[in-house]
């Protein structure tokens, strides 16, 4: 018989459809069931010996929450016997209602239920138990980058890791290969909290460093480096096909699926492992030939889930956060159709606007490695990017650049929206930025850096202290003295703080009606609740 392994995941929605993932221990048929008639049937498919599959669900109906059910051949599985929580549900919100869009990154996993918690409450158990308890249910739950920690596994994974192959060899006490990978995220989604809000709320998922390797794609030295590692190679291509299956598959709609050739040939081969395999080492030979980001549409909200990890360009003169054809891509969606939306929603893992200091030591450190004060400042820049994690956007200034123009263009007109939010995590603290623009009429979108993160994880007292103070005048002073040096061009907006900066294991939602926008940060609380930390309106209409 066939037993459910991980999930269920509630992936895309819209009006009338939805898709729900799932791993079963065994090949076999998986059927979501609805009372109401809506339902859908996927075979499973196979990577390196797991049996997944990505329902299709029809027949849905606008206004409606119908609970369901998953059966494996013919067997129900889902809900669990005795579940302590109520059933998930398929909430398909009616046109024209508010949308609600909570988001975080940096999820480290939760140890377990009876052990001592090294970093705190995790806020998707708060907002799990919030849910659980009759709470208003969010419509998305946008993950911003390291769902998984490749490179820092739990005390459970290392031990399991040392019986599996030892820890003498590299990578250690790190993730291998697929396999290693799958415990991952059986350890991060069978928390029971967490595997019943994600089998409940829909979710859209990017990757960020982590999910591979810390500072991933940080620069062409970086990467030539790794490449020279015996490991290196296996780790990288299990690392994008675990999350070819595990995430990205889910960010996709029905439509988008059944156009995807890749999709098409693991359906229709008795083993995929093979195909993605190809597909992961085409992606890292040349990471133009894939598009790992994304668009929603939610009514009249568009999302545009960027992703800055893959799809960069490393070489020191020509460097850029985005590949060309991924920044057309961006400009395009960003562009299309702007008397559609109400409110645009760029999801990059890496913050647009940092703290001042930051900002301006990142871009003279990029000065340096681009050779512009010779050859050892050159090396000293290297060697301080690896330490310093300097690899944000500002790291990139034509990318930083570009995105600024992007969004005056996009704000501008009467067709603009009445926000651009930048929704970011990474940098394991929550803050707001607003960027001014210093040539023409004030724009007629509001735009606004929101950070917030971490979900799961922590930071440490100085990096504390080196955040609260990246924001000071004095701060803003040191790092023109560092921009002067290495004679980099003003950047072409200015920003101020509007919040923040909070610490704590956190989530932030977007409240969106109409032309209206409300904000609300929440920290988790050692008893299982959440605090408001933060709540403004980002509209006034």
């Amino acid at each position: 018989m066939a037993e459910l392994r991980l999930g269920p995941l509630l992936r895309y929605t819209d009006g009338s459809s939805a898709t729900v993932w799932v791993e079963a221990s065994r090949p076999c048929t998986a059927e979501v069931r609805c009372p109401d008639g809506a339902g859908g049937t996927a075979r499973t498919f196979q990577v390196a010996g797991h049996h997944y599959a990505l329902v299709p669900v029809t027949g849905l109906t606008p206004g409606t929450a119908p609970p369901y059910e998953v059966i494996l051949d013919g067997t129900r599985v889902w809900p669990l016997p005795d579940s302590r929580f109520p059933p998930s549900v398929i909430r398909v919100p009616a046109e024209g209602d508010r949308l609600d869009v909570v988001f975080g990154s940096c999820r480290w996993a939760a140890p377990p239920a009876d052990g001592h918690d090294p970093v705190g409450p995790d806020a998707l158990d708060s907002l799990a138990a919030r849910l659980a308890a009759g709470g208003e249910r969010p419509d998305v739950l946008l993950l911003l980058g390291d769902q998984v920690y490749a490179d820092e596994t739990s005390e459970t994974t290392r031990r399991w890791l040392a019986a599996r192959r030892g820890l003498a060899d590299p990578p250690g006490a790190e993730v291998a290969d697929y396999e290693e990978y799958t415990r991952l995220y059986y350890e991060s989604w069978l928390d029971p909290e967490v595997r019943w809000l994600l089998s409940t709320v829909p979710s859209c998922m990017i990757f960020d460093d982590h999910d591979v390797i810390d500072d991933w794609n940080t620069s062409a030295a970086w990467l030539a480096d790794m490449r020279t590692t015996p490991w290196w190679q296996e780790r990288l291509l299990s690392g994008l096909m675990s999350y070819w299956v595990h995430q990205h598959l889910g960010n996709l709609s029905p439509a988008e699926l059944a156009a995807d050739p890749l999709y098409a040939a693991v359906l229709g081969s008795p083993d995929g492992t093979d195909a993605l395999r190809a597909f992961a080492a085409k992606a890292d030979a040349d990471p133009a030939s894939v598009r790992w980001s994304y668009r929603r549409d939610f009514g009249r909200v568009r999302l545009l889930m960027v992703d800055t990890r893959a799809a960069r360009v490393l070489d020191e003169r020509n460097r850029s956060m985005l590949d060309p054809g991924e920044a057309e891509w961006l400009r395009e969606q960003a562009l299309a159709d702007r008397e559609s939306y109400d409110h645009l929603l760029v999801g990059t893992s890496l913050p647009w606007l940092l703290p001042h200091l930051i900002h301006d030591v990142e871009t003279w450190d990029a000065a340096l490695c681009r050779g512009e004060r010779g050859a050892r400042w050159a090396e000293f820049g290297e060697r301080l990017r690896r330490a310093a994690d300097l690899e944000h956007w500002a790291a990139f200034p034509a990318s930083f650049a570009e995105l600024a123009d992007l969004f005056a263009r996009t704000g501008s007109g009467p067709e603009a929206p009445a926000t651009i939010c930048v929704l970011s995590g990474d940098v394991h603290h929550a803050y707001i930025a607003e960027p001014s623009w210093p040539a023409g009429a004030p724009l007629d979108s509001r735009v606004l850096q929101l950070t917030c993160s971490p979900v799961h994880n922590s930071v440490p007292a100085t990096i504390r202290a080196g955040f609260r103070f990246g924001w000071s005048a004095l701060a803003r002073f040191l790092g023109h003295r560092f921009a002067r040096h290495g004679g980099c061009a003003r950047p072409p907006v200015t920003w101020r703080k509007r919040g923040g900066p909070w610490f704590g294991n956190q989530l932030m939602t977007l409240t969106l009606h109409g032309r209206s926008a409300r904000l609300r940060l929440e920290r988790a609380r050692r008893d299982g609740g959440l605090e408001t930390v933060e709540e403004s309106a980002l509209t006034t209409s």
